[in-house]
């Protein structure tokens, strides 16, 4: 054992003043357990927590630092993430083996953690475009949307004739156009026309359509589909014009005809989406979309709190952050009510959470399906830990407003919008509302982008990273290696979302990530 202890000091990373790294660390003072900073042996003794590890603990696992009793709760950042289903010692490995979901009350407490928002002088500035009636993008594409599954390949087929890579000619001309983007879809039809899935479906459709970042969009459907084109526009209030045009195929004459009027359209509207410039707007015409994926122990420590301190900084230059996967704040939704504005708002996130209870009840299903096997390799043990670190994105200002599935955002600051906790359909319905700008947090290493929105990637430990760099554009691991703080990560992200809203491409544009990713969520039932 002495051997050991020499050896693992000898070989302990160092921050920079040169002391080693502890290989724990410890979130509350209260709490049943600490994470490892890296892979712990049996018999590795952690002296400031006066333990011996039992048994081999991954990375970004929990260590027990005191016995626990079967049926007793198990705290992590001072909160229950679960109940032990054994008799657990110190120094065992905690996770799906020993412990598990747990219900247990919470005290919403609304609107006793709302405090003033220290609003700064001078806000930060992005280089944005103007649209011409104020609306400010951050991206200039031309969009192709395809009402109902039918008419998913022609309005493929006719983005595809626009692609740089297979016809590089056609947007050579044009060099403010990002790029023309097919979104398509696996639904609009067989569905009651009357119901709410279709309604949550228009009003996806119409938050793209008129989403800033596209400078011009055409809707093609098929013609005969429940999801008729102009049921869309006459639910949001959309009309036909030279920049938001739409065809059927059935009208249109046939696959290669519709193909043909698409391509011709696009021609027509690439000079007028080409003739934008770029100019300084205020950091307040930024909407950003908080996502986490692939989450793992490090996820709640590292780049999800940094990425909260990004958020802060944000709000407080005027700019809006919408969280959202509501799934994946159930058993922490009780600190987001505390710094509700007013009780109506924490109420409606309340009652977002009794539906999806009653939404799983009636389908069999359980909110603790989720972590995935993949965050529970990481370290994750229960939903309530994960969502104990996914609310960390949120920072600590107050909670503005909630709303539905792919509802319009107009409030400013942070808000809340009820999606499913699938990364695809959460951040699709956030760019529907209107974020034209998305931070996705990974530790296990999400492929993932957004178009029109474009997404950063925020590594939660330095083994992802150097693993992966090509998908990830930023290290938050450096927490985890004491080189760097919360605090100065956070400030380097919301410079990153400045630059990237002034057009620096993020790893996942470079790699054509965001078309595929495109999912509206189907609640309906499809006949």
């Amino acid at each position: 054992m002495h051997l050991y202890e020499e050896q693992s000091l000898e070989n302990a990373p160092a921050d920079e003043s040169g002391m080693p790294i502890s290989p724990i660390i410890r979130l509350h003072p209260l709490d049943d357990v600490v994470i490892a900073r890296r892979q712990l042996v049996s018999g590795a003794r952690i002296p400031e927590e006066n333990l011996v590890v039992a048994g081999l603990i991954p990375p970004g696992h929990k260590v027990a630092t005191r016995p626990i009793a079967a049926g007793q709760p198990v705290r992590r950042y001072n909160q229950i993430i679960g109940v032990a289903t054994q008799n657990i010692e110190v120094g065992q490995h905690v996770h799906t083996h020993n412990l598990a979901m747990a219900e247990f009350t919470r005290d919403y407490a609304f609107c006793a953690d709302v405090k003033p928002t220290d609003f700064v002088a001078e806000p930060a500035t992005f280089m944005g475009i103007v649209r011409p009636d104020g609306r400010v993008a951050t991206r200039n594409y031309i969009g192709i949307l395809s009402s109902v599954n039918c008419s998913a390949t022609v309005v493929r087929a006719i983005a595809d004739h626009f692609r740089r890579d297979i016809h590089p000619a056609e947007l050579a001309a044009y060099p403010n156009v990002d790029g023309v983007v097919a979104l398509s879809h696996s639904g609009g039809c067989g569905i009651d026309p009357q119901g709410a899935g279709l309604a949550l479906l228009r009003r996806t459709l119409a938050g793209y359509a008129r989403h800033p970042n596209f400078a011009a969009v055409l809707i093609v459907g098929l013609g005969c589909e429940t999801n008729q084109i102009g049921g869309i526009f006459q639910a949001h209030g959309l009309k036909e014009t030279e920049l938001l045009r739409a065809f059927t195929i059935q009208d249109t004459g046939g696959t290669a005809k519709t193909v043909a009027r698409g391509i011709e359209a696009v021609q027509q509207l690439l000079p007028q989406a080409n003739a934008v410039t770029r100019q300084p707007v205020p950091a307040s015409h930024l909407t950003v979309g908080l996502q986490c994926g692939g989450s793992d122990g490090y996820s709640g420590i590292t780049a999800n709190p940094a990425l909260g301190a990004a958020v802060d900084l944000l709000v407080r230059h005027g700019g809006t952050a919408i969280l959202s996967e509501t799934p994946e704040i159930y058993g922490a939704e009780h600190l987001l009510t505390r710094r509700a504005v007013t009780r109506e708002v924490g109420e409606k996130l309340v009652r977002r959470l009794e539906w999806w209870e009653e939404y799983c009840t009636r389908n069999h299903a359980e909110l603790n399906n989720n972590p995935s096997a993949g965050n529970k390799a990481g370290g994750l043990t229960t939903i309530l830990e994960k969502s104990l670190g996914a609310v960390a994105k949120a920072g600590t200002t107050n909670l503005v407003e909630v709303y539905e599935y792919a509802e319009p955002v107009t409030a400013k600051g942070f808000v809340f919008m009820d999606t499913p906790g699938y990364d695809p359909m959460s951040a699709t319905g956030q760019v529907a509302g209107g974020a034209n700008l998305v931070c996705f947090t990974t530790g296990r290493g999400s492929a993932y982008g957004c178009q029109p929105a474009p997404s950063l990637k925020l590594a939660t430990n330095t083994a992802l990273w150097q693993r992966q760099e090509e998908d990830m554009d930023l290290n938050c691991g450096e927490i985890i290696d004491g080189t760097t703080t919360i605090q100065e990560v956070g400030a380097r992200i919301f410079q990153m979302m400045l630059d990237c809203a002034s057009g620096q491409r993020s790893k996942s544009e470079l790699h054509g990530y965001g078309q595929n990713e495109f999912v509206p969520w189907q609640t309906s039932v499809v006949t």
